[in-house]
This record gives structure tokens, C-alpha cells and sequence, in this order.
């Protein structure tokens, strides 16, 4: 037995010489060591051995193994080490090629109207405020005097987390929490997502909303208008139009839409504006009294105006942009664009 150990050590080490690549040597180590190598076979020969010489017999062939592993880590590491020589002789690499230039990235149109849109109101001497997403039934509805049977307080159009607890559908709330903290007078904004559930090319499930908020006792309507008239021109250029239609909101008393003269037809009607020659940008109206009430605000000596307005409908018609769902998706295509 000992003997054929001697025979299979000389074999194997002459055949490592010769050995050529990889393939090979895998070969080789599964042949002599493997579980039905010859190296095996030969261990299972032991419970024929008279036990007075298993021990010694243990003892060489445990050597042998060792001897062997080793001789064929060391076969492994030489056919890598040639592998690799090769390698770097046969492959090369072009100096002489351009490089590849890496893409410089831009902010995206959105975050472009969020910043002007903020130093434009910075500029006009109002505070930027934001606040929770997750917002109170009686911030985000029952201070701004929405009724409960009012349709924005269903389920179809609110993301309820709780009966009182839900994703705010509004920034308004923020005027609620900034009018109880503070003493009029006052101008605010507030800045931030909203959620409402909608998706289509003109909805999406979170989208961003600008409110705006200015309390004091001789705040008018007509401060109202100018205020607005100078915050969408300083956006679409001075010589666009604007103009207000009666319209209703719960929380401001009286109430009015604004609209921008279409960019495409410049008033004389198209496919864009529905052939109105205007686009509706923002609602808007003098608070309701009875939500300057509410937060402790006496109507009688103090009045202002409310307004808000849907950053993504602003950026869509100030670039021209006709799917809302693009702001969204990161296709890289769109996004280079600007």
C-alpha cells in the first residue's frame, strides 16, 4: 500500500511538469484528490492494513496529501501568473483615443420655478415657511372651513392614514399653523408636496403646491391683484396678460381664479388653450373671516388674501411641457433637455 503511494507521489509530480493550463491542472487535482480519485481510493485500502501499521500508514499518507495540495497551489499560482504575462503582451490599449467625457447634469425644471418662484417672493418681503405631509383633519380641512360633506374630504380624493391623520392634500394647512403662532401683520409661503389620488397627463399622486398668505388691517383686494399681476409677469415675461374670474373656495370670501395668457397663440385661441386665449394658473380670494376666527384673528380689524398654485402646472406652461408625468419618470432624454 505504501508502495503504491510512493508510485502515485512520482506520477503525479511528473505530471504537473507537463501540465500546460488551467483546464488541465482542474483535471489532474480531480483525478488524484477528488472523491473518486485514485488518492481516495487508495485512503479507503486502509481497513485492510493490519492495525499495528495504520498508524504509520495514516501518518504518510497524510504527508502525502500535503505534499500534493501544495504541489498543485504552486502549479496554480505559476499558470496564473503566466495567464496574466499573456494577457498584458497581447492586449493593449490605445492611448491615442479620445476620452470619454463625463455627462455634466443640470437642475431639474421643477427645482428651476421652486428657486425662482422663491426669490421672487423673498424679493416681495414674504416669509418661506413648509411643514408636516403627514398633516390633521383639522388643519388640512376643518380650519380652512371645509365642511365634512365637502367632496375633497372623501376617500376617492384623500390619502387617509387615520380618521384625523392623513397626506396632506394641500399646503394650506401651513397658513393655519403659521396664523396661530403669529401676530398679524403678516406674508407667507409655503412650499412643498402634496398628495391627492390622481394619475393621469395632467395628475399625479404627489405633486407640489406654492400657498400664499398676507394678514394686516389695510390689506385690500386691490393689494391682492397687483401682488399676484407682479409675481406671474416676474415668471412669464411682462408682457403677458392676466386676468381674474369669480370663482368659489371655502376658505376665502371673495374668491377668483387667475388666468395667463396663452404663450402658443398669445390670446388669439389654439389647441393649447382650448381656443380661449387663456390658461387658468392659480385660485385665489381675500380670506374668510371666519378662518382669521378661528386662529384668534379679529376680522373686524384684520383682513388679507390667500392664494396657491401647482408648481407643475406653472413649469409646464413656462417650458412648454405637455404631460405631467414626465416630471416624474427620470428619463433621461426629457430631463436633458434643459
Amino acid at each position: 500500500m505504501l508502495e503504491k503511494l510512493s508510485r502515485l507521489k512520482e506520477e503525479v509530480l511528473e505530471t504537473l511538469n507537463n501540465v500546460g493550463n488551467l483546464e488541465e491542472l482542474n483535471d489532474l487535482k480531480v483525478k488524484i484528490l477528488g472523491k473518486k480519485g485514485e488518492f481516495t481510493t487508495i485512503m479507503k485500502g486502509m481497513a485492510d492494513i493490519a492495525a499495528e501499521k495504520r498508524a504509520e500508514f495514516g501518518k504518510v499518507t497524510n504527508e502525502l496529501k500535503t505534499v500534493l495540495q501544495d504541489k498543485f497551489d504552486e502549479k496554480l499560482n505559476t499558470l496564473k501568473e503566466k495567464a496574466k504575462q499573456e494577457r498584458l503582451k497581447n492586449e493593449t490599449i490605445d492611448i491615442t483615443l479620445p476620452g470619454r467625457k463625463a455627462d455634466e447634469g443640470s437642475l431639474h425644471p421643477l427645482t428651476k420655478t421652486v428657486a425662482e418662484i422663491k426669490e421672487i417672493v423673498s424679493d416681495m418681503g414674504f416669509d418661506i415657511v413648509d411643514g408636516p405631509e403627514i398633516e390633521y383633519t383639522k388643519y388640512n380641512f376643518d380650519a380652512l372651513n371645509i365642511p365634512e360633506t365637502h367632496p375633497s374630504r372623501e376617500l376617492s380624493d384623500t390619502f387617509y392614514i387615520q380618521n384625523d391623520v392623513l397626506l396632506r392634500t394641500q399646503t394650506s394647512g401651513m397658513q393655519i399653523r403659521y396664523m396661530l403662532d403669529r401676530k398679524p401683520p403678516f406674508r407667507m409661503v409655503s412650499i412643498g408636496k402634496v398628495y391627492r389620488p390622481d394619475y393621469d397627463v395632467s395628475h399625479t399622486p404627489m405633486f407640489h403646491q406654492m400657498e400664499g398668505l398676507m394678514i394686516g388691517e389695510d390689506v385690500s383686494f386691490s393689494n391682492f391683484k397687483a401682488i399676484l399681476e407682479n409675481i406671474v409677469k416676474k415668471i412669464f415675461g411682462k408682457e403677458r396678460n392676466v386676468r381674474f374670474r369669480p370663482h368659489f373656495f371655502p376658505f376665502t370670501e371673495p374668491s377668483a381664479e387667475m388666468d395667463v395668457e396663452c404663450g402658443v397663440c398669445r390670446g388669439a385661441g389654439c389647441r393649447v388653450c382650448k381656443g380661449t386665449g387663456w390658461l387658468e394658473i392659480l385660485g385665489s380670494g381675500m380670506v374668510n373671516p371666519k378662518v382669521l376666527q378661528g386662529v384668534g384673528i379679529d376680522p373686524q380689524k384684520y383682513q388679507g388674501f390667500a392664494f396657491g398654485l401647482g408648481l407643475e402646472r406653472i413649469t409646464m406652461l413656462k417650458y412648454g411641457i405637455d404631460d405631467l408625468r414626465a416630471f416624474f419618470e427620470n428619463d433621461v432624454r426629457f430631463l436633458d433637455q434643459f
